[in-house]
């Protein structure tokens, strides 16, 4: 499945520039988006929730940036030892540059690479502990847009923490609006 993703994620990005030149409208009408909507984080230490905000500015049909932010709101609860304990998700933040590959008026497909710093903590029997995590990020996700200017976005982004850190997928779902 990873590799799928990942072939998928290549493809968007190599084709991307092919398909800019045949596409009218470029550039768009309107060329900055922002979204907000709900993150879940899988890891291996817990399963998390945030609610992410994201600002983007397209360059063209197919290129443009995007910076995101999220603020835990869902937290998990853990076993280290047989002690019962709990992680969070305190906030994240990250910057992307993305390549879009236009369906149709209303339907965009995506593929983003980035790098991001992400903030947990852990409290497990009275002792607390956070940490920092820097990582690469890349994913994949579409965008469909109802009447032009709004619409809903779902998303998979992979992140790679750097110095074996580990990894985290997150599954975003959010409203987005063309601005």
């Amino acid at each position: 499945m990873r590799n799928i993703l990942l072939a998928t994620a290549a493809v968007t990005l190599i084709a991307a520039p092919a398909i800019a030149q045949s596409i009218p409208g470029n550039p768009p009408a309107n060329p900055v988006t922002g979204s907000i909507g709900y993150t879940q984080l899988d890891t291996d230490n817990g399963n998390l929730g945030a609610i992410t905000g994201r600002v983007g500015y397209d360059f063209n049909r197919n290129f443009g940036i995007e910076g995101e932010a999220s603020i835990g709101v869902k937290d998990d609860d853990i076993t280290v030892a047989g002690v019962n304990g709990k992680v969070e998700h305190d906030w994240d933040a990250a910057a992307y540059g993305v390549a879009k590959l236009p369906v149709n008026e209303n339907l965009e497909l995506f593929g983003r690479l980035g790098y991001g710093t992400t903030r947990v903590s852990a409290d497990v029997a009275g002792v607390s502990a956070s940490a920092d995590g820097e990582s690469v990020n890349y994913g994949v996700g579409a965008n469909y847009f109802i009447d032009g200017r709004n619409g809903v976005r779902a998303d998979w982004t992979r992140r790679d923490f750097r110095g074996d850190g580990g990894e985290a997928d997150t599954y975003g779902l959010s409203f987005v609006r063309r601005f």
